[in-house]
């Protein structure tokens, strides 16, 4: 009988590990191959960064120019034709809020595409406030129990390259992503919470650019914005809007995201530097995870996947990560001086928590040019214990989402960073 429970158990754990791991990906430190970095601070020429003004003016544009030829793609200004329309302003969740809902016209017209932003804001905010902007994969509706909210007018997310709509785009769905949003805590803090529909900038498959903002311009070449490159633009348009608005604080907008969504705001924040703060939350390949190191989640399987998310010049580093020019701490250096916070989950190997972190300790020479601490660790900390220096880590317990300690962890570094100190 012992017998027998022991195979039992051996059966049940192998089933497991093949379950958590997928065929032919690796989740072994062990197996990790051997890479070397490319240098941020070693220009192409050859020459070594030596100041904050060499940075600034050769070193960060060169990387940048990089990223953009060879990973997320170049992507359009401002449109000419942009139009912003307030349609609903108001205090509501017993008055603990006020809700507004922009909708932004990228060609100016109501018929074109289009996105709707929802903003809720302190309701006695003494001035603009430091907002968090975020993207969510659902519709503005299911980030809260509010019957007013607009509906998805886009492409949904569903079960089969977006075709199968479920109950999630409906009145089913209002409130069904409350837990990852935290928007009393927020507001509680003194913070405005931002969101669009990240369907609404562009379809998340492969639609051959027909679809979207991407309506309006020509068929991307090898060299032009992905999926992840647009849905980032579009965030830089909602920043375009609250440069308008007197109830923001346009100077202090910290742009978030979770999961493709998090690979989206550290692209966001490395091509506008008018963010003002950077997170990540389990963002792993193609975000914060070292693209080198090939744990979980591998260039050539998100390429494969996903086909539409980075350039087609990317599709080169297929099992070649190192003939790459750049890695992802170097993304993460391009927000320097501004404060960056890398999130990673003990559950989401997927991820490369390891590999997040990796890229936070990487970037610290960029940080170090400024008299800034960048990340202050020499090691992976403690799962649930978070380090914060000018970039800010943890890994948590649990699996890949985005949980109240997530969030309790950006309004600490938010704190830390955003909000104005007392004289």
């Amino acid at each position: 009988m012992n017998s027998m429970l022991w195979l039992i158990a051996i059966l049940f754990v192998s089933m497991n590990a093949l379950i958590a791991q997928p065929k032919g990906y690796n989740y072994d430190e062990g197996k990790v191959p051997k890479y070397t970095l490319p240098d941020p601070l070693l220009m192409t020429d050859g020459d070594r960064v030596k100041t904050v003004k060499e940075w600034e003016t050769q070193r960060r544009p060169e990387i940048l120019e990089l990223f953009k030829k060879e990973m997320y793609g170049r992507a359009p200004g401002k449109p000419a034709n942009l139009k912003f329309s307030v349609f609903d302003e108001q205090q509501v969740l017993k008055g603990k809020a006020v809700r507004k809902q922009v909708e932004i016209q990228f060609a100016g017209k109501a018929d074109g595409p289009r996105m709707t932003v929802l903003i809720y804001l302190p309701p006695k905010a003494k001035g603009p406030v430091p907002t968090f902007l975020t993207l969510n994969f659902r519709g503005n509706h299911t980030v809260a129990d509010d019957p007013n909210i607009r509906l998805p007018h886009s492409w949904v997310r569903g079960r089969t390259k977006g075709e199968t709509v479920d109950n999630r785009a409906t009145e089913k769905g209002r409130g069904v992503a409350k837990s990852r949003w935290g928007v009393m805590n927020i507001l509680k803090r003194g913070y405005g919470l931002a969101t669009i529909y990240y369907g609404d900038i562009d379809p998340d498959f492969d639609d051959g650019w027909k679809n979207g903002v991407h309506a309006l311009y020509p068929k991307p070449k090898p060299d032009e914005w992905g999926s992840i490159a647009t849905w980032a633009w579009g965030l830089s348009r909602a920043l375009d809007y609250f440069e308008t608005d007197k109830d923001i604080d346009h100077k202090r907008v910290a742009v978030m995201g979770h999961s493709r969504l998090g690979k989206t705001s550290l692209w966001a924040g490395a091509a506008d530097q008018r963010f003002a703060l950077v997170i990540s939350n389990n963002s792993g390949c193609g975000g914060a995870a070292l693209s080198r190191r090939a744990f979980g989640e591998t260039v050539k399987r998100i390429n494969t996947s996903f086909p539409h998310w980075f350039n087609d010049n990317f599709l080169k580093y297929n099992d070649n990560e190192n003939a790459c020019p750049v890695d992802q701490h170097m993304l993460v250096a391009l927000a320097a001086p501004r404060p960056v916070y890398i999130a990673s989950a003990v559950g989401d190997k997927w991820a490369d928590p390891n590999g997040e972190f990796l890229s936070g300790i990487h970037a610290n020479p960029v940080y170090q040019l400024y008299g800034l601490s960048g990340l202050p660790a020499s090691k992976q900390p403690p799962v649930d214990s978070p380090v914060m220096g000018r970039i800010g880590y943890h890994v948590r317990s649990g699996k890949h989402d985005v949980t109240d300690f997530d969030w309790e962890q950006y309004l600490k570094f938010a704190d830390k960073h955003l909000k104005p100190r007392k004289k």
